[in-house]
């Protein structure tokens, strides 16, 4: 029995010895091959859905919230290809919009070290919709905190202003990307789109605007990108919806330097009168209009008053192009039909009536109109591309200064100069004290101001105080320092006709300063296209044959009372069609 139980055991020894090693498939030896395992199954689990790709639509969030239905995006997947997540690209991005070396370059902000495939994915530091990629279907949505937002909203404007008080304006790199979208996703709106896309007025706007207009609306849009994080941003801090961002779109397609046949300026077509109404400078020297920032901020401001006056936001988008005191009117003397609506119905009841003209009941419309195109932009084939986010640094400059001159010290080209300093009209500093003047992100250095206090008076200051010895013409001094009677002009805004009398003081400005101005009107009138105390505004469409038979004189003499050297004019322009302003009658 001995014998014969040996044999069984060493053929069990012999045969162990020599087959292969076996290794299970259901069970990972290690913590690590744990994690190798699980890696690519949860990144098939998250592309199997449509909505993971659709995630990453190029349009942001109205409130940056979570929305109410759970979303799987880029930035949750586990990185397994080595490629940076969405969540690192925004981390990047910010860093990078931080540093000191300058970069307008968008794709320089996925610089981020790729997420190692053995590694768990880290939570982006923004607020995502969720936090678990591996149970997408059992996160519920986060309950936004009304109460809590109105609480920090105060907060977060305070900050906002004491930040552009101090001259710096950061990114919002958040809301800048707008990724290709492989499958898009369902657009939501902050302000009522979806209900009024039947209405007939709505209809022929977006038929327009992606058919005849095609063209030019894609180019607003495309330029809107630039300043689409800041305004929304700052509509944010003043509790205004976000999407009335595209009421800039309607108003000046985006255009800093925008100006209507009613002398209205700017991205936000402000009148003068109203624009200091909301505590933007306009003077001879600085038109605060054109400053994007500053008048965003006042379009937030006036925007917000409109709702608490009429309490719908189409209302008050009425009141912003048709005046408040003209839908007061109109409520009240059609209240029998007005009434019957309530919220945004009741701007299109009014619509309906008389009391509003015809440009401020396609108003609204525009408005949805183009609210909903850029919102589904795959629908009419239209595709906007990513661009830098307006930001830029500031220097404190001392007054008189040159706008130009900041490229010495600052490296800076001239025309990024001008590009951020629009409001600045003459191309320096107002003479009335120190003014913060921006600069390109990243080029505003410790030792700027050392360098600007080094340059001499002769170099920094745009203009040089002259005390004329003998009786001249404005011509014949423009032409013996080498410019035009028009930039003579720019420097000397009290200056009246076209004699210069022994004794008078002529500012004579620096080619430098000149290069910086702006060829612009007078911020003070209220209309182009007619003449006030001798003075013309061109408006689109004249000539100098047109001004000259309307005001009873000759193109040749236009031309010499103003220096024009060409028969050329552009829109804006301020031509004199008399050599000195008419006197008034006692």
């Amino acid at each position: 029995m001995t014998g014969h139980a040996r044999i069984p055991l060493i053929a069990i020894i012999i045969a162990s010895a020599c087959a292969p090693a076996v290794k299970p498939e259901t069970a990972p030896r290690s913590a690590d091959d744990s994690a190798t395992v699980s890696a690519p199954a949860a990144k098939d689990k998250t592309s199997s859905s449509p909505k993971s790709t659709a995630a990453n639509k190029g349009t942001s969030s109205p409130k940056g919230s979570v929305s109410s239905k759970p979303k799987t995006s880029t930035a949750e997947k586990p990185s397994t290809n080595g490629k940076a997540t969405t969540a690192e690209k925004s981390t990047a991005s910010t860093k990078t919009s931080n540093a000191d070396k300058p970069s307008t370059n968008t794709k320089s902000v996925a610089t981020e070290k790729p997420a190692s495939s053995s590694t768990k994915a880290v939570p982006a530091e923004k607020p995502v919709a969720i936090e678990k990629p591996l149970a997408l279907e059992k996160v519920a949505p986060a309950e936004k905190d009304d109460t809590k937002e109105r609480g920090d909203r105060s907060n977060r404007l305070a900050a906002a202003m004491a930040l552009e008080s101090a001259g710096v304006v950061e990114p919002d790199i958040v809301t800048v990307d707008h990724p290709a979208l492989a499958v898009p996703v369902e657009a939501s709106w902050d302000i009522e789109v979806r209900d009024y896309l039947s209405h007939d007025r709505v209809e022929y706007y977006v038929r327009r605007f992606t058919g005849p207009s095609r063209s030019t609306i894609v180019t607003w849009m495309q330029r809107g990108r630039r300043y689409e994080p800041m305004i929304r941003k700052t509509f944010r801090e003043h509790g205004v919806p976000e999407d009335m961002y595209y009421l800039a779109l309607v108003e000046s397609g985006y255009n800093p330097h925008a100006y209507s046949r009613a002398a209205a300026v700017g991205m936000w077509q402000f009148m003068t009168a109203t624009a200091r109404g909301v505590g933007l400078r306009v003077d001879w020297w600085v038109d605060e209009r054109r400053d994007p920032m500053k008048s965003t901020r006042a379009a937030a401001r006036f925007l917000s008053s409109l709702n608490e006056q009429f309490g719908s936001y189409y209302l008050a988008a009425a009141a912003y192009n048709g005046g408040p005191a003209r839908i007061s009117r109109g409520l009240t003397r059609y209240a029998g039909r007005v009434d019957d609506s309530e919220g945004d119905d009741q701007f299109f009841a009014l619509a309906e009536t008389r009391a509003l003209r015809r440009e401020t009941s396609n108003y609204v419309p525009q408005l949805i109109a183009a609210a909903a195109i850029e919102k589904e932009a795959w629908k009419y084939g239209i595709r906007l591309e990513p661009v830098a986010p307006y930001a830029y640094d500031s220097i404190l400059v001392p007054a008189r200064t040159s706008v130009a001159v900041l490229t010495l010290v600052t490296g800076a080209h001239l025309d990024s100069l001008r590009d951020h300093n629009p409001h600045l009209l003459r191309g320096t500093t107002p003479p009335d004290g120190e003014t913060w003047v921006r600069v390109p992100k990243g080029y505003a250095t410790e030792f700027v101001a050392t360098k600007l206090a080094g340059l001499p008076d002769s170099v920094r200051a745009a203009w040089t105080p002259v005390k004329v010895k003998k009786a001249t013409t404005l011509a014949a001094m423009a032409k013996a320092h080498g410019m035009t009677s028009t930039q003579l002009r720019w420097y000397n805004p009290s200056l009246r006709g076209t004699r210069i009398g022994v004794g008078t003081t002529i500012n004579v400005p620096t080619k430098l300063a000149i290069s910086g101005a702006f060829a612009v009107a007078d911020p003070s009138l209220e209309r182009y296209g007619a003449t006030v105390n001798g003075v013309h505004i061109v408006r689109k469409g004249e000539s100098l044959s047109h001004i000259a038979a309307r005001n009873n004189t000759t193109v040749s003499r236009l031309m010499a009372i103003n220096g024009l050297k060409k028969n050329v004019i552009f829109p804006g322009q301020a031509i004199r069609v008399r050599s000195s302003p008419a006197k008034r009658k006692s």
